[in-house]
């Protein structure tokens, strides 16, 4: 049976060889810092997750990287809480931001990204315990997935086909209720 990382290493050469050094190179930095933590994979249906907690849970999820067939995103687990000055934290939602790393390891090592981590890594109820690089564990792998590489045919993005016209669908509204009403009853002249 394959290890964690070889099971890992397979999931990432699913993706273009850009996205795929860009994972490598980010996912290698981020085990430099986040010392101490667990390395959760989940091959999902849209993305390929690998996520960083102190205890093995989710809710305990500093941050994570996700890879798309044609990016690669940070996801800060509580990033609404987090400080952002720079306003680099996107989404709207109640806890999770992100930052698209559009130039791979160079936007994760802007001053301001690197203090976003170091604040997300520190603001956690259960720190991280020793020096050790984080443990690579694959928390679950998805059957049905998205197609890893942009030029791939995605079932989701094909054109649907195209609607009947109002007056079609008017029409046949009208033609189903007039054969469920009771007759009318005729007036003699």
């Amino acid at each position: 049976m394959a290890t964690a990382e070889q099971q890992l290493q397979g999931f990432i050469a699913k993706y273009s060889p850009e996205i795929a050094a860009t994972a490598k190179k980010v996912r290698q930095d981020l085990r430099q810092r986040m010392v101490g933590t667990l390395e959760m994979v989940y091959d999902n249906y849209n993305a390929l997750v690998m996520a960083y907690s102190s205890t093995g849970k989710v809710s305990d999820v500093i941050c994570s990287i996700a890879l798309y067939p044609r990016w690669v995103s940070l996801f800060f687990m509580q990033g609404a809480k987090l400080k952002d000055p720079k306003k680099l934290l996107k989404g709207s939602g109640t806890t999770i931001r992100h930052i698209v790393l559009e130039d791979g390891v160079k936007t994760l090592n802007k001053v301001a990204v690197r203090d976003l981590l170091a604040r997300a890594y520190y603001a956690q109820e259960r720190m991280p315990v020793g020096r050790d690089a984080p443990k690579t564990v694959i928390k679950s792998i998805s059957a049905k997935q998205r197609p890893r590489r942009p030029d791939e045919t995605d079932r989701s993005k094909t054109p649907r086909a195209q609607p009947r016209s109002t007056k079609t669908r008017a029409a046949g509204r009208a033609q189903a209720a007039r054969r469920t009403r009771a007759p009318r009853a005729r007036i003699a002249r």
